[in-house]
Formats: structure tokens, C-alpha cells, sequence
């Protein structure tokens, strides 16, 4: 079986500028969140639990998820946040299982970007776990410039997982992502096999 890295952080954290790195370099990377936007697609599994569940209001005209408003109704409620959490987590765990698994027949090595990695405790899957950090201020403003939110909705948005602080106390490698994208670059470069041998094409493109 090869050696399988998980990654995480918090929302806005900065994880995508890792994975996408990650990936010009030529590694394997499973991205738990894309994986779930495909879930939810029309007909898949989690598309149907949570119609039944939530009901047709959060169903657009074109058949698609309302996604800004099934988030909403989520993070707002915390019974809603718990129910989606175990209700959406077994579906999610049993989808990246399934990937892990066929990705260790082929992979030397392989990463998972989970953002709920530890929330939804799935440490006992990899040998290290990466986490991509930022202060809890410089999280909430990036959040707010990304998702258009307010500091109110920025900040719930945070509480519904774990800070980041907490986090740092269980990965075994911090990625700091405070300073510049170049300074984020060389960090990911140096936990790699080879060291600081990348390619700067990823900083030029």
C-alpha cells in the first residue's frame, strides 16, 4: 500500500493553493469537497437524502441543488448542522474509502485535501496529516473577499468546525500560509521527497 498524506485546514485556509501544487508536481490528490459537489449532483446519493430530507425548496428550476440556501438552512441550525454531518459523513466516508483503496494499488504516495479531517476523525487513514494555516483574522477576512459574506456570517461559518488552533495541536507537519504564495510554495516543497526541488512554473502561471 503506498504512503497516504492527508491534508487539511479551515475554510479559506489556503488548501487549494497546496493541492493545486500538489498536482503540477504530478502527485495524486483526492479533494473530499468535489468529490461531494459530484454527490450532490441530480440522482446521486446525497442529491436524494437530502431532497427527502430538506424537501423541494432547495431544488432550482434547471433540477440543481440550491446550494447557497441549503447551506443556509445547514449552518444555521445546529440540529441541521449534526444531522448533515453524520447523515452526509457515512455517505462521503464510504466514497473516499473507496477511492483511498484503489488509489494505495497504484500510488507510491497520494494525498486527501479533507477539510472535516479531523472533525470527522479520519486520522487513522494516513501517515502524516498536512494542515494548511492562517489566523483566525486573516481565515475571516479571506472568507468574507471570497464568499461575498458578512463578518457575522464568516464567523458561524468558522464555528461549525473545529479552529484551527486545535488542529495544529494534532497534524504532524504545519503549512503556514500567512506570508506569500512563493513562501507557501517552498514549504509544501520542503515536506516533499526531493526537498526544494519544484517547478516555478506553478508561481509564473
Amino acid at each position: 500500500m503506498g504512503k497516504i498524506i492527508g491534508i487539511t485546514g479551515g475554510i479559506a485556509s489556503g488548501k487549494s493553493t497546496v493541492t493545486k501544487f500538489l498536482r503540477q508536481e504530478g502527485y495524486k490528490v483526492v479533494d473530499a469537497d468535489a468529490l461531494v459537489h459530484k454527490l450532490q449532483n441530480p440522482g446521486e446519493r446525497l442529491y436524494r437524502i437530502l431532497v427527502e430530507h430538506f424537501g423541494q425548496e432547495i431544488i432550482l428550476e434547471n433540477g440543481e441543488l440550491n446550494r447557497p440556501l441549503l447551506a443556509s438552512l445547514i449552518f444555521s441550525n445546529p440540529s441541521k448542522l449534526e444531522w448533515s454531518k453524520e447523515t452526509q459523513g457515512e455517505v462521503i466516508r464510504e466514497e473516499l474509502a473507496t477511492l483511498r483503496d484503489q488509489l494505495a494499488q497504484t500510488e507510491d504516495i497520494f494525498f486527501m485535501d479533507i477539510p472535516l479531517l479531523f472533525e470527522q476523525g479520519y486520522e487513522s487513514w494516513f501517515d502524516e496529516i498536512w494542515l494548511v494555516y492562517v489566523d483566525k483574522k486573516t481565515q475571516i477576512e479571506r472568507l468574507m473577499n471570497r464568499d461575498h459574506m458578512n463578518v457575522e456570517e464568516a464567523q458561524a461559518r468558522l464555528e461549525s468546525q473545529w479552529s484551527l488552533s486545535k488542529k495544529k495541536k494534532l497534524a504532524s507537519h504545519i503549512i503556514d500560509n500567512s506570508g506569500t504564495q512563493k513562501e507557501l510554495v517552498e514549504q509544501v516543497a520542503s515536506l516533499l521527497e526531493g526537498g526544494v526541488s519544484y517547478s516555478t512554473d506553478f508561481l509564473e502561471g
